[in-house]
């Protein structure tokens, strides 16, 4: 740190610090992987992994295996050409150490090496060794198996030779540094997920998942020692394995996602064209719902924004479909044309884009800026959106009549829109009757209290802090929006009075910026009646006001279970295990002052809790709703900011809730039934 004098500090030469190789990665780790958290853990595993799917986008690998070992160590291997290990003429070391040792080194940087390639950020394997306290590369090239050792970044010695082989390929096995990740723990859903992603966009790749983190079979491996490309192939863990394989490519990816949903047509569109020196892959179908799925890529990468490449889809499809019912006569003559709006309800669509130069936009680079990929998605989407209709007249007629439909719904929809929110509603100079409103008109330190039932409205009232809270009691359960269009939710009253206390309006109308609560809190009972309007709300809130989700701004109040109390002792439990736990510490207490000095600190702690009905002195209360709890113990439990647990809602992936949603919300019986059966064991608590 520079030194002060005469008030002074120091600026010269000897203060100009340079970070030498890898330094600069971890002294600002999230510049290159976005976070120390979770997701930035788990960006080491994808960094990896995108160079085995650059070999496969580039017709050299065929199979990538990624496992999960004991101690947080991961190795992932394909079978494509290998690192080279030559010297690099700009470096005069090894090309090995060069990629793994320096920034924005690699085959993706110029040459001819990859046509198009991914990685979110374009550093590489060179990140994850510097954010791992130890690394291990190895090369299966030219009849010779090659390896270095890391630590922290730094060679431990020389690119050296490990035998023969007959594969090509590379292993890379790490394992994420302490002092970088502060909470260590890989989860093997989200990978799962992230992978199947790439499976279907890579059609043909063979990906195998092998979690052997809680296994004996993790023995086979001395890490280091294993000279065989692929685990699979040194001994049977299909136990533990999980493949994926997908020859359909984004037709198959299509199919999955709406295997929970009716397709309102037979054939799925498909295409795969070049334009523009930009590789175009496009599937699309509809079906009987109301949301819209869109998924868009870029070279792998999921542009969870969208851009440039979706917007020349969306341009193309309205257009086209335009064309085809006018040409046909299902619009005539003066009627209105169907808009973006209209053609995309019910639309399942995945849009797959690689080109040589991707440009990223935004904080999180999830939205692609190439013009010239919009250009090249339209003008091929164009083309052969036509010919599919042209060649299946059959979906195309059930396809038009669908959004026709869909346009006079959306038409009745804005005229019920216009007589319920009138323009003095939403600007809020209409507060519903029931909104005990608070003090304060600053949104940032606003909450807003969505309560159950009157009983409970009027504790919470009550006990509030008024100068920040604001607390909405809605009666009954509220209109299961999954499947209801626009017009039907807002003849629901609940619904209205919900909008309203928020003030952001909702549809094209929506605006964020009038929201008049930063925090909005979902607060039920803890049964099943509460966590039925507790979903029902929150499927709500997902399709119809997801920007507040993503912001941050919804929550779930967490109220106790029991009030357990023993004289002026109080404790509240918020789940059956923090029950028991309160229980056996009672009984210790208990057992300790009888026999203070028969009783051994062994049998003390040892102690397991009688029957409750048994604990003299010993009063527990089970709330089975918040209106049983007085104002001043729901606000000492439930909504004091000081002592109260919330849980913050967030959608990190979109995709997936979105299924969820549809399984326990939608109309098909079958698979919500088939969701109750495989996870009923792990209900904990359940009241009948």
């Amino acid at each position: 740190m520079a030194k002060e004098n005469n008030n002074q500090v120091s600026y010269e030469a000897k203060d100009i610090y340079v970070l030498e190789g890898l330094d600069p990665v971890r002294r600002r780790p999230g510049m290159y992987i976005g976070s120390t958290g979770t997701d930035g853990l788990h960006h080491l595993i994808w960094e990896v992994v995108d160079n085995s799917i650059d070999e496969a986008m580039a017709g050299f690998a065929t199979q990538i295996e990624i496992v999960l070992f004991p101690k947080n160590r991961v190795r992932v291997a394909d079978n494509g050409r290998g690192i080279p290990v030559d010297t690099h003429k700009q470096t005069k070391k090894s090309a090995l150490e060069t990629v793994m040792t320096t920034l924005h080194a690699g085959g993706k940087f110029g040459g001819q090496s990859y046509k198009v390639a991914g990685g979110l950020h374009g550093v590489g394997v060179s990140v994850v060794n510097a954010l791992s306290k130890w690394l291990k590369a190895e090369v299966h090239r030219d009849g010779v198996i090659y390896y270095q050792e890391y630590e922290r970044g730094k060679i431990k010695g020389k690119v050296s030779k490990n035998g023969s082989t007959k594969s090509t390929g590379t292993v890379i096995t790490f394992e994420p540094d302490t002092e970088i990740f502060k909470a260590v723990g890989f989860d093997p859903e989200r990978i799962l997920t992230h992978l199947r992603e790439q499976a279907y966009l890579t059609k043909g790749i063979i990906i195998r998942i092998i979690d052997l983190r809680d296994s004996k079979k993790a023995e086979i491996v001395n890490f280091g020692d294993v000279k065989d490309l692929f685990l699979s192939d040194v001994a049977d863990i299909s136990a533990y394995s999980y493949s994926l394989h997908f020859e359909g490519g984004i037709i198959s990816f299509i199919k999955y996602l709406n295997n929970q949903s009716e397709p309102y047509h037979e054939n799925i569109f498909y295409t795969n064209q070049e334009a523009q020196d930009i590789v175009v892959e496009a599937a699309f179908q509809y079906t009987d719902e109301i949301q819209t799925k869109e998924l868009s890529f870029a070279n792998n990468i999921h542009t969870g924004e969208g851009g440039m490449h979706l917007t020349g889809f969306r341009t193309a499809l309205t257009r086209t479909l335009n064309d085809y019912a006018r040409k046909n006569g299902y619009l005539k003559g003066n009627d209105e044309n169907l808009i973006g709006e209209d053609v995309r309800e019910g639309l399942t669509v995945i849009i797959s884009v690689k080109l040589r130069e991707p440009q990223f936009e935004g904080q999180t680079k999830a939205k692609l800026g190439n013009p010239e990929a919009r250009t090249a998605v339209e003008a091929v989407s164009n083309v052969y959106i036509a010919e599919f209709l042209e060649k299946n007249p059959n979906d195309a007629k059930k396809i038009i009549e669908k959004l026709t439909l869909v346009q006079k719904a959306r038409i009745a929809a804005k005229a019920a829109r216009e007589t319920v929110l009138r323009k003095g509603v939403l600007d809020g100079l209409t507060l519903p009757g029931k909104l005990a409103d608070c003090s304060s008109a600053d949104p940032a330190e606003s909450e807003l209290f969505i309560v159950e039932g009157d009983s409970a409205g009027g504790s919470a009232k009550q006990g509030r802090d008024r100068k920040f809270q604001a607390i909405l009691p809605l009666r009954g359960k509220i209109l299961n929006v999954e499947k209801a269009r626009l017009d039907k939710m807002l003849a629901f009253q609940e619904i209205r009075i919900l909008i309203i206390a928020l003030g952001t309006a909702i549809a094209e109308e929506f605006s964020l910026d009038k929201l008049r609560y930063h925090k909005v809190i979902i607060m039920t009972d803890a049964d099943v009646d509460g966590a039925h309007i507790r979903t029902l709300l929150l499927t709500l809130f997902y399709r119809h006001f997801l920007p507040l989700i993503e912001r941050g701004y919804l929550y779930v109040a967490q109220p106790p279970l029991y009030r357990i109390s023993r004289g002026k002792d109080i404790h509240y439990a918020y789940t059956e295990e923090e029950k028991r736990k309160i229980i056996k510490e009672l009984q210790k207490a208990k057992a300790a002052k009888s026999k203070p000095s028969k009783v051994k600190n062994k049998e003390v702690d040892e102690a397991k809790p009688e029957a409750e009905d048994k604990i003299v002195g010993v009063n527990i209360q089970r709330y089975k709703g918040l209106g049983e709890m007085n104002p001043n113990q729901l606000w000492e439990t439930t909504m004091n900011p000081e002592k109260r647990t919330l849980q913050q809602i967030t959608v990190e992936d979109a995709a997936e809730a979105d299924k969820i949603f549809e399984i326990l919300m939608g109309s098909e019986v079958l698979p919500r039934k088939r969701f109750i059966q495989t996870h009923a064991k792990s209900v904990k608590n359940l009241d009948i």
